[in-house]
């Protein structure tokens, strides 16, 4: 079977409304893929920057899958959140890039994106806090009904990833 090594890490994120944010991640395949080891989500630490917006998390992400084929290629699915000085967390963004499908060395930027919500959700947000979120979290990378939502852009997370491909060439696929 082919193989593919993710090697890297959640760099940190930049550009957002204001600092103190984290990151919950997960990697998304299609069926023929199997995680063979590492763990396929997690959550960064909060990073509440001294100097600067950028936020930095150096998350470590090492994974590695088997497979047969090509479809359903791996892709990395963010949510970066706020915490605030009372512990609330708010979300600021939803984000999805795929994995590189060429070996060596990469670094990715991110775009995310909020959805926007009505004028009333929009004014409770800024006295209240919270603010609207998707009810299904798989519409981020699967594209079916995302057209119709209405978004805003926030930030852009970093990544860092080594692509390691392995008996890619007997399966008749070339890198």
């Amino acid at each position: 079977m082919a193989e593919l090594h993710i090697i890297g890490q959640i760099v940190g994120a930049s550009g957002f409304p204001q600092s103190s944010l984290f990151c919950k991640w997960g990697i998304h395949t299609g069926g023929a893929w199997r995680l063979l080891s590492g763990v396929k989500e997690g959550q960064t630490q909060v990073d509440l920057p001294e100097m600067g917006d950028m936020a930095f998390w150096s998350h470590p992400v090492d994974l590695h899958y088997t497979t047969k084929g090509i479809q359903g290629w791996p892709k990395f699915h963010l949510q970066v959140w706020h915490q605030d000085s009372f512990g609330r967390c708010q979300l600021y963004g939803y984000g999805y890039c795929h994995v590189p499908s060429s070996p060596g060395q990469h670094r990715l930027q991110c775009v995310t994106w909020r959805p926007l919500g009505s004028w009333q959700e929009q004014l409770a947000q800024e006295f209240v806090g919270g603010g609207s979120q998707l009810r299904f979290p798989d519409l981020i990378y699967s594209g079916a009904d995302r057209y119709r939502l209405h978004t805003v852009a926030m930030g852009i997370v970093e990544l860092e990833l080594c692509i390691i491909l392995r008996h890619f060439d007997k399966y008749g696929i070339e890198s």
